[in-house]
């Protein structure tokens, strides 16, 4: 194979092919076209010098398919011993990533970058490889940067040369999330009509608190300083952006400052919000509606005024759906909503024209209950042994104890003179008639109760996503202790949340992203001899993302050019 090139006499543009001789049936000598190109006055602005980059990979083409025709010759010998401290397994599924991670474009984004800076390292090399460990293997850098040998990527830095890096890529991480969504929204016809917001936290392992990792509410009930982040996410389950802030941030208070940072940005136009009851307050409905923008918000029964409450109880308008007690109805009403003015700082009630839609489920009655249950036999428990318990640990119960009270420095509950802790049982019994019922509100009247309702369950993927970060890709707990990288972490656990979100979006959600990367960690080989590796795993996971991205991941041996071949498949 060779790369030819031919000259248009009367445009001037050289179209450049990769093409083959071969004989045709009659014997006579003809060429085909394995690989359109391009024209090279497009193809230069990608590469510095496409026809030496093109001849080469016409090159290896040819000794791929020699090889290929080669029969595997392996020299074992029965008495060679390994020495202490061998490890010759390599991990071989990390090439999906890899073809994301180069679609994405993200290995041109570090090189148009680094021409700006006088580092003798190469940051592409160096994000790459942090972004296939956290997804193969998560650890700490320096637990991350010992192991990158697993992976057949150069890796020629230093450890001082990754934790150097962490400052660039803080640096330009606001750069790279916009670089992603663009790629994203070309590649998949990214539509953000639509959009889901959350907040989490993750907690540090580091006590010290400072601007960013500070003592808040914990979702995962820690005393540790924690950091917030609020993640978009589209229709599709892909991430758009992210946004963190201080741990003592609320989750309320997140939305509208993200929002207003990325909507021009990010060719946003007009978006229908959906978010939990912890993003609903008067001002963010308010800048929402300002912008001409809309939302899907769930609503606190419970916290709700009266009217809203014998509302829902109310028999009347209800409509069955299934056979398994499922009941909905809706109204379009006015609510009032608090509103800050500026510059003032003082609230004004504010009407704001809303359609309410509520609906029973059975099921979701019989976890409610379930899980009172629970909580209120660990506050009789407490009631019972209260030195046994503090604040972190009375979680979920303490709210069903009258007079309890916590030491704010210990989180030790307090007894207090001539009061006695008592199972609050009005309590019990008014959150008891709400189980099984929940409310939406929104911005979207014409839009039919079933469609609010199904654009309302989409928010289990971004709850998903969340359990990714923290489960799969160990974003938590943090070590690391100066802004830059922290923030630098993040954007490297984000890009990896992305690349195994896409994977799963590619070949239709057969498989979750948790399992395509469990299975990718399993796809390792182990070298036979010099040049040549065995393969023992393979599975359904892996026969679907070979077919989808052009990976031989069924091969029991492959030779170290063979595989160099697939990994440089995957780059281009």
């Amino acid at each position: 194979m060779y790369l030819k090139k031919s000259t248009n006499s009367k445009t001037g543009r050289t179209q450049l092919s990769i093409v083959e001789g071969y004989r045709d049936q009659n014997g006579v000598s003809r060429t085909r076209v394995i690989k359109n190109i391009g024209f090279l006055d497009v193809v230069e602005k990608d590469y510095d010098d496409p026809i030496a980059y093109f001849s080469e990979m016409a090159k290896q083409m040819t000794e791929e398919k020699k090889a290929a025709k080669k029969p595997l010759l392996l020299k074992l010998d029965p008495n060679e011993l390994l020495p202490v401290g061998t490890d010759n397994t390599r991990n071989f599924g990390y090439l999906a990533f890899s073809k994301i991670y180069h679609q994405l474009g993200i290995h041109n984004f570090w090189a148009n970058r680094q021409r700006m800076t006088k580092a003798k390292y190469n940051l592409n090399s160096i994000f790459r490889a942090l972004i296939y460990s956290r997804l193969i293997d998560p650890d700490s850098k320096k637990g991350s940067f010992e192991s990158f040998d697993r992976f057949f990527d150069k890796t020629d830095f230093s450890l001082d040369d990754l934790y150097r890096s962490l400052s660039f890529f803080k640096k330009y991480q606001t750069d790279l999330k916009l670089w992603i969504h663009e790629h994203i929204r070309s590649a998949y016809g990214r539509d953000t009509s639509l959009v889901y917001y959350d907040v989490t936290n993750y907690y540090f392992e580091i006590d010290k608190e400072d601007e960013v990792k500070t003592r808040g509410v914990c979702k995962e009930h820690r005393p540790n300083p924690i950091i917030q982040m609020g993640l978009f996410m589209d229709t599709n389950g892909l991430p758009i952006t992210y946004g963190l802030f201080p741990g003592n941030t609320l989750d309320k208070q997140t939305l509208i400052p993200l929002m207003k940072s990325i909507v021009n940005d990010y060719g946003l136009g007009k978006v229908i919000v959906v978010a939990d009851r912890g993003i609903i307050t008067g001002d963010n409905i308010s800048e929402l509606l300002l912008d001409h923008n809309g939302y899907v918000f769930s609503y606190s029964i419970r916290s709700s005024d009266k009217a809203f409450k014998d509302y829902v109880l109310d028999e009347e308008g209800y409509q069955s759906i299934g056979e398994d007690g499922f009941k909905i109805k809706s109204r379009l009403e006015p609510r009032e909503i608090w509103v800050t003015q500026y510059p003032s700082g003082k609230k004004k009630k504010v009407a704001v024209d809303e359609k309410h839609v509520v609906f029973y489920s059975p099921a979701f009655a019989a976890k409610a209950q379930h899980e009172r249950e629970r909580a209120v036999e660990k506050a009789l428990s407490l009631i019972k042994s209260p030195g046994k318990y503090s604040r972190s640990a009375s979680h979920g119960a303490a709210k069903y104890i009258r007079n309890i009270s916590f030491d704010k420095s210990t989180g030790e509950v307090l007894l207090n003179k001539g009061t006695s802790l008592e199972l609050d049982e009005n309590l019990i019994a008014e959150e008891s008639k709400y189980d099984g019922y929940y409310a939406i509100v929104t911005s979207e009247h014409e839009k039919a109760d079933s469609e609010i309702l199904d654009i309302y369950r989409g928010l289990w993927k971004i709850e998903e996503t969340f359990k990714i970060t923290k489960s799969d890709l160990e974003t938590r707990p943090i070590w690391l202790s100066t802004y830059e990288h922290i923030l630098a972490h993040f954007m490297i656990c984000y890009t990896a949340l992305v690349i195994s979100r896409i994977l799963e979006y590619r070949i239709g959600r057969k498989f979750s992203a948790t399992t395509i990367i469990e299975s990718l960690r399993k796809c390792n080989c182990t070298l036979l001899d010099k040049n040549t590796y065995l393969f023992g795993y393979y599975d359904e996971v892996l026969d679907t993302l070979g077919k989808d991205l052009d990976i031989q991941f069924n091969r029991k041996h492959q030779t170290l050019k063979e595989i160099k071949a697939e990994l440089a498949k995957t780059k281009r």
